[in-house]
């Protein structure tokens, strides 16, 4: 929860071993976001802190000030979604297992950090070492169901991360493929993006240029993850399954399901109306 050397106070709760304590001490001003943060840890074990202040690299975004934020006051609904979006995840992840085994991909513990970022709404958040940053004035988090959808995504970032770089191992020659026919061509993109999400100024956020395949392979888990939500909640799905796209989507997809969820794919098949 601190990045170099901690306050006083903060020593003080450190020696009694107390998240609570910490917890209290960075978010004291707002009980109820307290309380929120308290439930999380019980429920979870993820713990909220504050992202250290700096000037992040972001890449085609350019230089980027960060600086800590506490989701207290006005911000706490982004902690409210937090909270909802993990309750969410397990009952999701508990709805799979009944399907098979999930050994080899973990959704909790994590680390919350929370930041702003001056003057811009990007990036929305990011993730390594099992902790994600999370923007509160984030152009994707807007509603609960965008904040659970973005969580999925860097969740994966850091299983991704876990399983040895997996992406960039298995999925470069489908998407290097994909990005050799079609550029930045929004048009020809659309067949083989597994989400809408897209860069102001620019096209798909899983082919924006300089993005890489690390964020093909993760919106393929946020596609996963939409389209088995709905199944097991007994709901039908609004579109086609991903995997009915193009050969490259189907390629693509029997790699990730195999790799991050065991084989599970209860999405209907191709010929299934």
């Amino acid at each position: 929860m601190y990045h170099g050397e901690a306050p006083s106070e903060a020593r003080a709760c450190l020696e009694k071993d107390s998240i609570e304590c910490l917890l209290r001490l960075r978010l004291g001003e707002d009980e109820a976001a307290v309380k929120l943060a308290i439930d999380l840890y019980n429920e979870t074990g993820t713990v909220v802190g504050m992202e250290r202040e700096h000037v992040m690299d972001g890449g085609w975004r350019g230089h980027i000030r960060l600086v800590p934020y506490a989701p207290v006051g006005r911000e706490r609904r982004h902690l409210e979604w937090l909270v909802g979006a993990h309750r969410d995840f397990k009952n999701f992840f508990s709805a799979l297992e009944q399907r098979g085994e999930l050994k080899r991909y973990r959704w909790q513990p994590i680390e919350l950090r929370f930041f702003q970022s001056v003057g811009r709404t990007t990036p929305s958040a990011y993730a390594a070492d099992w902790g994600i940053a999370y923007n509160v004035s984030g152009s994707l988090h807007k509603s609960a169901d965008a904040v659970r959808e973005t969580l999925f995504h860097e969740v994966f970032h850091l299983n991704d991360a876990e399983h040895g770089d997996w992406s960039r191992k298995h999925l470069t020659p489908i998407f290097d493929s994909i990005m050799q026919r079609c550029g930045a061509n929004t048009g020809c993109l659309a067949p083989f993006a597994p989400g809408d999400t897209m860069v102001r100024g620019g096209t798909f956020y899983a082919f924006q240029p300089g993005n890489g395949v690390w964020e093909y392979a993760a919106e393929l888990a946020v596609r996963y993850y939409q389209e088995h939500r709905e199944i097991v909640a007994g709901r039908a799905l609004a579109k086609r399954p991903f995997k009915c796209g193009p050969d490259e989507n189907a390629r693509a997809w029997r790699l990730f399901v195999d790799e991050f969820f065991g084989g599970i794919d209860a999405t209907p098949s191709c010929g299934q109306k």
